[in-house]
């Protein structure tokens, strides 16, 4: 039985161009080849979860030696005290856990009030749909010019944009809420050093996470009052 809902959230602010592919409709000459994901009905951009979540995941496998084989997920189905995956994220393809549900709900980031202000006004004195226009190209490195066909157009958000990063985690009899909250925090900062989205070693993707909070308590504060509860 679910004992309570902790929410996380705080702000994600783009310090890069970001991208998280979304599909073409329709084909138009001339048109973008690489769009960003669009809610279908605004046309804003978002993160969806499903991509946040799962590189959270993958940042922490990583950082504690739980890739499982062949690069999958882990899915050791072991307890939070031995792997700090499975419990939050859920173990993959392991139906025989005993872990109970995954904890961990991550919502879709919802572009920020400012922030649709900003590139709302910049869709209408530039004609962009929330977004930047960027071009690259393949350089042969034998000749050192451009090399046909390699010229490649795609969307990204633009740097300064920021999302409204909203997270729900599960605790259930016997969990360790304090313990499960300082991965997801650790998680989160390990993001800012690595990136989100596609083409993070070509710039794109450098995130930074601001005023994450704990049932609306800055998780600084939060872990202090854990603490003297914990003293008494």
């Amino acid at each position: 039985m679910t004992i309570k809902y902790a929410i996380l959230n705080g702000l994600l602010v783009c310090k890069t161009g970001l991208r998280i592919g979304g599909s073409k409709e329709e084909l138009e000459i001339g048109g973008m080849d690489n769009p960003i994901i669009r809610d279908p009905v605004d046309k804003l951009p978002y993160i969806p979860g499903s991509s946040l979540k799962g590189k959270l995941r993958s940042i922490l496998e990583y950082k504690y030696n739980r890739v499982g084989p062949n690069g999958n997920p882990c899915g050791c189905g072991q307890p939070l005290s031995t792997c700090p995956v499975c419990t939050i994220f859920g173990p993959h393809m392991n139906p025989a856990h005993k872990l109970g549900p995954p904890r961990l709900i991550v919502r879709d980031a919802i572009l920020s009030k400012q922030s649709y202000e900003q590139l709302h006004k910049l869709s209408i004195e530039e004609g962009l749909q929330y977004a930047e226009v960027k071009t690259e190209n393949i350089i042969d490195r034998r000749t050192g010019i451009a090399r046909q066909g390699g010229l490649r157009t795609q969307e990204r958000i633009p740097k300064g944009a920021s999302f409204d990063l909203n997270m729900s985690l599960r605790i259930f009899d016997g969990d360790d809420e304090k313990g499960m909250c300082a991965y997801i925090s650790e998680a989160l900062n390990l993001l800012q050093k690595d990136y989100l989205g596609g083409s993070g070693t070509r710039g794109y993707g450098w995130v930074e996470v601001l005023h994450l909070c704990v049932d609306g308590v800055l998780y600084e504060d939060w872990i202090k009052q854990q603490a003297k509860q914990a003293s008494k």
